[in-house]
């Protein structure tokens, strides 16, 4: 008997055809999330994904394996041969680990078989290994409708026995659905914004915009410390950091004090755009919710939408703000996000800004604004960090 780690993949297994791509991509992400691989032995049988080799380090191994997209359930196995006999040692054994210290008194068996040659059906082995379980362990009765554990036995290759399932984030693995440039100011929007699209297995890279002099370096630093985290599930990320006062300085001279934010917000994607078309990101992210602010009507959100021509991804955009809250507690974002630094769209802020904007009435504003060459000079004057 041996121990090993079992992956469930959620998602995953209705992919088909292209499900190996898949599977292929997620094992590449957890051996960079192990880093040191090569203790590890990584299989795959029969639509789940396996490691062995890690010696009694599960705990420290499971809680990064928790926060791998494209896995659901986690589960410490004993893995043994698929002789009727071995299953109910093994069985016992995960039963009786169970038990130490603790008080269970109901259980139930179930049984799969992916092998479906075994010459046992499921029907078969769960009183099989039930019965063998009473006879050995005192005070233990099963119920099949309400237990207080289940054992699961999985009939492969191998066999596979576990009681515990430690839930994980699901989704999809992170660079099987393109790469995604994330708007990424100091907020508890942006970070589950970014953090929920690669969940959905867009690799991420992120844009922030500054205002310095005018907002201090703590500000551009609380933002980087707000990648960090975000990197933990989404592995390393690049950051562009653009400095946007030059441009917020012209709209504030040369447009009505009203349209600052919407203005702002379109040279935000006129640059967020050219970025990644040199650097082939497929869409932009945005932490944009409805109603929020001025600037997220569904008004503001058609007139900032129509300088650029590619794809903008709002996951948050129907949410509540108290579940965009949950998720940032449940990501550890949160307590970051609220330390109190301005950020680039308090420059300027207008007492009361534009939430109906029209289109023509922007595009006549801006053409008192040399839009290519500031957009130019905020992309020369661009900073680049690694997040490792």
């Amino acid at each position: 008997m041996d121990r090993v780690i079992s992956l469930s993949l959620g998602e995953l297994m209705l992919k088909g055809k292209n499900r190996k791509y898949f599977e292929d991509q997620l094992i590449r992400n957890i051996k960079r999330a192990l880093r040191n691989s090569s203790e590890y032995r990584i299989y795959k049988e029969q639509g789940k994904i396996y490691i062995e080799g890690f010696e009694n380090k599960e705990d420290a191994i499971i809680p990064k394996l928790e926060k791998i997209f494209g896995i659901i359930y986690i589960s410490k196995c004993i893995r043994t041969s698929t002789s009727i006999e071995d299953i109910r040692e093994a069985s016992l054994i995960a039963v009786k680990e169970k038990l130490q210290g603790k008080k269970v008194l109901t259980f139930k068996v179930e049984a799969t078989r992916a092998n479906k040659n075994y010459p046992l059906k499921s029907t078969e082995i769960c009183p099989d290994v039930g019965e063998y379980i009473l006879e050995h362990v005192e005070n233990l009765s099963v119920d099949v409708h309400n237990p207080e554990i289940f054992v699961y036995i999985d009939i492969k290759k191998h066999a596979y026995i576990y009681i515990d399932r430690t839930k994980a984030y699901g989704g999809f693995p992170i660079g099987t659905n393109g790469k995604g440039l994330l708007l990424l100011s100091g907020g508890i929007d942006s970070p589950v914004a970014g953090f929920l699209m690669a969940k959905r297995g867009v690799e991420i890279a992120g844009l922030h915009f500054h205002s310095y002099p005018f907002t201090s370096e703590r500000a551009e630093q609380k933002m980087l410390d707000l990648a960090s985290i975000l990197s933990i599930y989404t592995g390393p990320i690049k950051i562009y950091s653009v400095n946007l006062l030059k441009i917020q300085k012209e709209i504030n001279q040369k447009c009505a004090e009203d349209e600052m934010t919407i203005i702002s917000r379109r040279f935000m994607m006129r640059i967020a755009e050219r970025l990644s078309e040199e650097n082939n990101y497929n869409a932009l992210i945005t932490g944009e919710n409805l109603g929020q602010v001025a600037s997220q009507t569904i008004g503001s959100i058609n007139v900032i939408n129509r300088v650029v021509n590619m794809p903008i991804l709002r996951p948050l955009i129907g949410m509540d703000k108290q579940d965009i809250i949950e998720w940032a507690k449940d990501i550890e974002t949160f307590e970051t996000s609220i330390i109190p630094f301005e950020d680039c769209c308090s420059v300027f802020l207008p007492k009361h800004p534009l939430t109906r904007p029209k289109v023509e009435d922007i595009e006549k504003s801006e053409s008192n604004l040399e839009i290519g060459a500031l957009v130019e000079e905020a992309l020369e004057n661009i900073k680049v960090h690694y997040i490792k």
